[in-house]
């Protein structure tokens, strides 16, 4: 678990590193609230687990509480590389002289902890270990022995620390071993570590990752949980002590053992590649030995994801036996009741597979599909979900289109024109009569009938 920079500040106080003051604050009101208690210039940063706070305009000082609060307006709201900003630290101002760097990590590539250090600290630490790497000293840690005062001076000579401050650097540095191993971190970063004007040396921003697996002997790390932004679906299935996962395709994955739901995301991705790109939508293990009502449960969560479009069971039976899966199937689809709409395909194999197949195919739920192969429910499964997309790219075209008009009769003929002698009376009506020597002289050369349409028409003219 990453934690806040405050969550990070909180616990170096706990522990004794060297912290300016500082407070939390999820409104402009309670930011200069915070300013005004803590008095003088404070620094307001936008409180979000990610770097690059800085250049994205999330760290500003404010000379006062009024200031505080006009720029905790401005930061919080914000978005930052896709974080938007829900609360601001409140952090004492100090004029800082020089800046460094400390951390202590978990190298798991070498099975060992590292400590790194370097007195080119600031924003840009990454810049410096890839153009200047003798910069940054990075010192093994061995788990047995840890870092003591002697071990703590070996670092911060290594990294080339002013001999002026080259005591404090190695107190901290002991001090934030102290964090590492007491709260069960995987890493602890300070940068910068400043030395401020008066020559303390303070950890002015904190950077803290918590290992998940030794919760159960951390109880206090309970309230440390951003409860804002968790995963809904990932929270209840943990409640329910299930492993899942969030994921960002539309194909529900449930399985028996990690191992089987890891080849189950693989063969499901591989297959939607002949349907559109379709991918999984989670990862969801119910364990070995998973009973009917774990099956159910499991089942309810993944149909409970929106962006679920159809559902893929895949059970290997061993320790699991396919009856309590298919019983928790049932159970599961009975319980829904009408707000089951997803298919699902089911493929199981193993303990008991004969008496599981029996008992889906005698509840014979419309939504159930059965396959004897995993290949073949991973593209059943991918196949369902693209029926159901062209289903839904044909119905919004329908309605871009409009409702259909029925076949309307053909425009009835138009009524022939009529040369006579009411509408040439109508025409001397709109018209004034011309003069005699105007008259129409026939031609002898035109046929007989031209010559009596002219003849007509001069003889109206003359009435």
């Amino acid at each position: 678990m990453d934690l806040f920079e405050y969550q990070a500040r909180d616990l170096f106080e706990k522990h004794g590193v060297p912290v300016l003051a500082g407070a939390v604050a999820t409104t402009p009101e309670e930011a200069h609230a915070a300013a005004a208690k803590i008095g003088g210039k404070v620094v307001v940063k936008a409180q979000v687990k990610v770097g690059g706070r800085g250049k994205a305009g999330g760290v500003k000082v404010a000379e006062n509480a009024d200031d505080a609060k006009d720029k905790a307006s401005a930061i919080l709201g914000m978005d930052i590389k896709g974080h938007t900003v829900h609360r601001v630290m409140i952090a004492q101002a100090a004029p800082i002289a020089e800046e460094y760097y400390v951390s202590i990590l978990l190298d798991r590539s070498n099975r060992q902890y590292l400590c790194m250090a370097s007195v080119a600290g600031g924003m840009d630490i990454e810049e410096v270990a890839r153009t200047a790497p003798e910069k940054l000293a990075k010192v093994p840690v061995s788990a047995v022995a840890g870092i003591d005062s002697a071990k703590a001076a070996a670092i911060v000579a290594q990294a080339n620390f002013p001999s002026e401050i080259a005591a404090d650097v190695a107190k901290v540095i002991e001090l934030l071993w102290g964090v590492f191993t007491k709260e069960d971190a995987t890493l602890v970063e300070v940068n910068p570590l400043v030395k401020t004007a008066d020559g303390k040396i303070i950890a002015l921003d904190g950077k803290v990752t918590l290992d998940d697996n030794a919760e159960f002997r951390q109880p206090d790390h309970e309230a440390l949980i951003d409860k804002s932004a968790a995963n809904a679906l990932e929270e209840a299935a943990k409640a329910k002590g299930l492993n899942y996962v969030k994921l960002e395709g539309e194909v529900g994955i449930i399985g028996n053992g990690a191992g089987l739901v890891m080849s189950t995301l693989d063969v499901v991705a591989y297959a939607g590649e002949k349907f559109g790109n379709v991918r999984p939508a989670n990862f969801l293990d119910i364990g070995g030995g998973a009973s009917a009502e774990v099956m159910a449960d499991g089942l309810s969560i993944i149909l409970g994801d929106k962006d679920v479009k159809s559902v893929f069971v895949n059970v290997f039976g061993g320790i699991t036996a396919c009856d309590a899966v298919a019983n928790g199937i049932v159970q599961a689809l009975q319980i829904l009741g009408d707000k089951a709409t997803k298919p699902i395909v089911v493929r199981l194999d193993g303990n008991n597979v004969i008496e599981g197949r029996k008992i889906l195919n005698d509840a014979a739920h419309p939504l159930v599909q059965q396959l004897d192969t995993m290949d073949g429910a991973a593209a059943k499964a991918a196949e369902e979900l693209a029926k159901q997309r062209a289903a839904k790219r044909a119905q919004e075209a329908q309605m871009r289109a409009g409702p259909s008009q029925p076949p309307q009769p053909p425009p009835p003929p138009p009524t022939p024109t009529l040369y006579g002698h009411r509408q040439l009376r109508c025409l001397k009506e709109a018209y004034p009569p011309r003069a005699a020597s105007t008259h129409i002289v026939p031609d002898p050369t035109r046929n007989s009938a031209a010559n009596h349409r002219t003849n007509s028409c001069t003889e109206h003219q003359d009435e």
